[in-house]
């Protein structure tokens, strides 16, 4: 009974302060100390810290993956010939998202270790969510490729990025905007309601007019 307690610990505590300080700024030191837990442990369950934040990741990433696939099964059995809409799409999208954090009440942490995995991903980790989550990351560009047909491939991966780093944002914020929408604006709104209102803006961004340098271009290759 001791492995499980000490390795979730361990998990637990690293994922925090991940999220708080960084991957760089958090040394196995930090960890163990408010882990309780000493260092020949951290080394027996994970053998160096690459592999513990391969390990943070993999704890919301393996039943994500295991989720969105379920999710594009149904949706695919669903529409069969016919592209899946927008809309549904990223309905799906949110709900594999919200699904899995909502096990731990942990939607923060999660939205700052994604928001980590963009902005201090280190070549070992792109490599470990490449091999790992690739083919379920590919199957729902696939998707939205079908779904966003008039979109240049390269106007596609700027404006997916751009989804996701404002869901990123304001889910990771969600404490104070939420605080802040109650003082300023008296409204008393949950994860699920929030999301309701980004849909809409997430999906006329994917739908937006393409910006006019793009379609002077297009309009000279016809």
């Amino acid at each position: 009974m001791a492995r499980p307690d000490t390795v979730t610990r361990i998990l637990d505590t690293a994922e925090v302060l991940f999220a708080e300080k960084g991957f760089a700024e958090t040394s196995l030191r930090n960890i163990t100390t408010r882990a309780k837990v000493n260092l020949a442990a951290v080394n027996y369950h994970f053998g160096s810290k690459k592999a513990l934040i391969q390990a943070v990741f993999a704890r919301y990433l393996d039943p994500f993956a295991e989720r969105l696939n379920l999710a594009l099964d149904g949706l695919e059995a669903r529409y069969r010939e016919t592209r899946v809409p927008l809309e549904v799409l990223l309905e799906q999208l949110a709900t594999s998202v919200l699904e899995v954090p909502a096990e731990r009440n942990s939607l923060k942490v999660f939205m700052k270790l994604l928001g980590l995995a963009y902005t201090q991903a280190q070549g070992h980790l792109r490599r470990y969510i490449q091999e790992h989550y690739g083919d379920t990351f590919h199957r729902f560009v696939v998707c939205l490729r079908l779904a966003t047909p008039d979109l240049p491939d390269a106007e596609r991966f700027w404006r997916l990025h751009f989804m996701l780093g404002t869901v990123v944002f304001t889910l990771s914020g969600l404490d104070a905007l939420r605080d802040i929408a109650d003082s300023e604006y008296q409204e008393h709104m949950s994860v699920r309601e929030l999301i309701r209102h980004l849909r809409p803006v997430v999906v006329a961004g994917m739908q937006a007019p393409l910006p006019e340098s793009l379609e002077k271009v297009g309009s000279a290759v016809e």
